[in-house]
């Protein structure tokens, strides 16, 4: 199999020098290829208008790629050309490419490319002879992956009516693999949407290449979140058909997450080793996503721990494999601390949409759950800082602003319950200080020291919310000023029975009668332990409401469900802390049950069903 990883550049722009000092060590770890994420990161010449103010000029992507060739790393550009192309349709004069429509038939700001637009392979053209002289693999990967606004644009809805869903999204694969092949350029493409369209399989050119991902460990066959976790035989189908596969697990975090949970990347890693020997896999490819909250280097890492599969493939074990890769990338010397000190991290999980929320909404703050857990959190995590010290300075600064997060939990749902105090607000200002210093730290080793990331954006939200939470009275029983928000919420439980992609909101009506979303959260959590066809993760979700506690205009509520899948909902409650008001049912289940197949209608805005919310009074 081909070895390769991959950089995410398209949600932040690392430093030049940074990268070239990181290709000899790659290639030095068995590494072959190189795949480049770059929607808007870089300069398209023949489109000017894509490229973002701190884009990768022309030059230097070049200085980039001819030192990969050096070390013998060949270099593969990902152009998107379907999903995921919201850099093309941000710029005014591509903005007709959108699928998506509004009522009145002007395209949406928001949205994908039509396949089917008269301009499409015009620009692709363009952005493909851009990047055609970076082609040093002979490949180029279009994506083509998440596509699912797909078959919206009434072009696109016609010929859909005619010849089917497959064979359009086939149909575009088919002119892309002309237009590549023009080029003298293979074509490669993500394979999840071959999950919803297995149709199009024996419609796609033979002579391209698949990459197929799945970011969690599996004992047999990757699986599909959509489909509520059942096995994929897309590999399988893939190769019948005589067609290139490739496998791809991942190196990092999700989302908001400041550290990735090692061992669920190790066991991914390892179980996608196994699935690619045993179908004979054209390639491995070890991609990487939105880094952006992260220590880059720890991703580094993670890629050199992923070399262990080929260099040592006696050292299986999560501790032995991550010890080599943190002594691969800064020296043996401590590096067997340092694989235990991220271990013990995995234990504390910065994990869940209810719990990412607080990043924005600290009025989202649950009164009702259960302090202990997340106390024994800041505690544990209190037990590691110690030993940090002498660790990884990009380990070290991320678990000490993952302590910041993990104090900031327990103070919040305090605050929520009107049991915060100034000490305790005088101690999470200290912490938070802390958090700031490392969240530079992580940001400026790799990036731009003079950008503000996104994790030291957050903290100083943070530090304004608490400097307003301190200087409002404290009110027990009630949320202490107004950072978090109003007095009242509406608690409830969600039970991600059958996880699948759903998200549930609260909406409430307005005096006109329109409703409005007061709060939403997905129910998809990035750790293996969800990734089952079934689990017991219950969650506490939290919505503000807006009511001045009259009951003459009590206010009118419901929960929502959209995306795919159903859950459970139970406990529902409007409280202020000093008085609440409760739901009479007990448990319902919202939703209707994941497809085992087919095609997925996935809208985050459109209500898939409803519960209206009755209180007994």
């Amino acid at each position: 199999m081909i070895r390769a990883f991959q950089w995410d550049l398209a949600r932040q722009v690392e430093r030049l020098d940074w990268l070239l000092a990181q290709l000899p060590r790659y290639a030095d770890w068995g590494y072959q290829e190189l795949y480049l994420h770059l929607e808007d990161a870089v300069e398209y010449p023949s489109l000017p208008g894509v490229a973002r103010a701190d884009a990768y000029t022309y030059r230097e992507f070049a200085a980039l790629v001819n030192a990969a060739e050096r070390v013998g790393i060949k270099v593969v550009p990902i152009v998107n050309l379907l999903g995921h192309t919201q850099y093309l349709i941000k710029v005014p004069g591509l903005r007709d490419l959108n699928e998506r429509r509004a009522p009145d038939g002007s395209p949406l700001p928001q949205g994908q490319i039509c396949p089917l637009h008269p301009r499409t392979l015009e620009v692709a053209e363009k952005l493909l002879r851009d990047m055609a002289p970076f082609c040093a693999a002979g490949k180029v990967h279009v994506g083509l992956d998440e596509s699912f606004h797909l078959g919206q644009h009434p072009l696109s809805q016609k010929e859909i009516a005619r010849i089917g869903r497959a064979a359009h999204f086939a149909g575009h694969v088919v002119r892309l693999h002309e237009l590549t092949g023009s080029l003298g350029l293979q074509l490669g493409m993500w394979a999840d949407m071959l999950n919803f369209l297995p149709e199009a399989i024996p419609l796609l050119p033979r002579d391209i290449a698949a990459y197929e991902w799945y970011y969690y460990k599996f004992a047999r066959r990757p699986r599909v979140e959509l489909f509520n976790f059942a096995e994929s035989n897309v590999g399988e189908r893939l190769r019948a058909r005589g067609i290139e596969y490739w496998g791809c697990p991942m190196n990092g975090a999700f989302r908001f997450e400041p550290l990735p949970s090692f061992r669920d990347r190790l066991d991914n890693l390892a179980a996608w080793w196994r699935h690619c020997r045993r179908v004979g896999a054209g390639g491995f490819l070890v991609t990487s996503w939105e880094p952006q909250r992260l220590a880059n280097e720890l991703t580094t890492v993670i890629d050199a721990a992923a070399a262990g599969l080929w260099l040592e493939p006696k050292a299986s074990k999560a501790h032995a494999m991550l010890s080599r890769g943190f002594g691969r990338v800064f020296g043996q010397c401590g590096a067997q601390a340092a694989a235990t000190a991220a271990l013990a991290c995995d234990r504390f999980p910065f994990g869940g949409y209810p719990r990412w929320q607080l990043n924005e909404r600290w009025e989202c703050a649950p009164r009702r759950e259960s302090l202990r857990n997340y106390q024994k959190e800041a505690r544990g995590l209190a037990k590691i800082i110690p030993a940090a010290r002498g660790l990884p300075v990009p380990l070290r600064a991320s678990i000490e602003l993952r302590r910041y997060l993990a104090e900031r939990d327990v103070f919040l749902r305090q605050a929520a319950r009107g049991r915060a105090t100034p000490r305790k607000a005088a101690a999470l200002a200290h912490f938070l200080e802390t958090g700031l210093r490392a969240a530079r730290v992580m940001w400026a080793r790799t990036r731009d020291p003079r950008v503000r990331g996104p994790n030291e954006a957050m903290l100083l939200r943070d530090a304004k919310r608490l400097r307003q939470w301190r200087g409002q009275p404290l009110r027990r029983g009630q949320p202490g000023g107004s950072a978090l928000g109003g007095c009242w919420q509406l608690c409830y439980t969600v039970d991600n029975f059958a996880p699948a992609a759903q998200l549930v909101a609260v909406e409430q009506q307005s005096p006109d009668g329109r409703w409005k979303t007061r709060q939403s959260c997905h129910t998809i959590e990035f750790q293996a332990c969800a990734a089952r066809r079934r689990n017991g993760l219950v969650r506490q979700h939290v919505a503000p409401v807006s009511w001045d506690g009259d009951e003459a205009g009590f206010p009118r509520l419901r929960l929502v469900i959209r995306g795919v899948g159903q859950v459970k909902i139970s406990g529902v409650e409007l409280t202020d802390g000093q008085k609440t008001w409760r739901a009479p049912l007990r448990k319902k289940i919202l939703g209707r049950p994941a497809p085992s197949r087919g095609w997925p209608e996935l809208d985050w805005k459109e209500n898939q069903d409803t519960m209206a919310i009755r209180f007994d009074r």
